[in-house]
């Protein structure tokens, strides 16, 4: 493990209670949660993931599979990718890491955000974009003003083909692929970020050993 990536972990250990109650905290706060049968219908249905659901590296070999449902202004998603970084290196090959984009109402430049990591995502950019947006978090997150110039210099930084970036990232196509994920959360009861899911069921880290600790239980199945 990195030191970077060490002293990452040790900042997230902090706040990863918070991490695993923002889940529960959320349902307590809403009312409009679906049925336990429309969960579970919409679980039948592939909600968690989908066929072109977009994955973090190369698919695992075990069928294990770690989704996260995300908002890239979200710091205890913030908090939460060091964490994730860190189980990408120690499962590479094995567990399949699959992202789903869930921009929350309240943050005004999430959606932005997200549809510039998908659109980057149709140029093979998928991973750069998605670690760029949560290492710069802190310079645009809470902004309160549209961000849309500052993501375009992230993809020129990245060298992609502006103008099929900026096609894109205004596209009708790339709006609906973002609001399809945010359907899908909704159907599964999510209404907060980060939700993960390992193998089809929910997963609600209370440490940062957890992580592992479910990974583990999943691959020794």
């Amino acid at each position: 493990m990195h030191d970077q990536t060490k002293a990452a972990l040790a900042v997230a250990a902090i706040i990863v209670a918070a991490i695993g109650g923002v889940f529960v905290s959320n349902q307590l706060q809403g009312g409009n949660e679906p049925a336990a049968a429309q969960v579970e219908s919409a679980i039948a249905d592939g909600a968690i993931v989908r066929d072109d659901s977009r994955i973090l590296g190369e698919e695992g070999s075990s069928g294990v599979t770690f989704v996260e449902f995300l908002d890239f202004e979200c710091e205890a998603c913030g908090a939460a990718f060091p964490i994730v970084e860190d189980l990408r290196e120690k499962y590479a090959g094995e567990v399949t890491f699959v992202i789903r984009y869930f921009p929350l109402p309240s943050h005004f430049n999430s959606s932005r955000a997200a549809r510039a990591v998908e659109s980057a995502a149709r140029q093979g950019q998928l991973e750069a974009m998605y670690s760029r947006m949560y290492e710069t978090q802190a310079e645009w997150g809470e902004a309160g003003e549209p961000k849309d110039d500052l993501f375009r210099s992230f993809a020129e930084d990245l060298g992609l083909d502006m103008d099929q970036f900026d096609a894109d990232y205004a596209s009708q196509e790339v709006e609906d692929r973002v609001a399809r994920d945010v359907a899908d959360g909704e159907s599964l009861g999510v209404s907060g970020t980060p939700t993960f899911y390992v193998d089809g069921e929910l997963f609600q880290p209370e440490t940062v050993e957890d992580f592992s600790a479910v990974l583990d239980e999943a691959l020794a199945k």
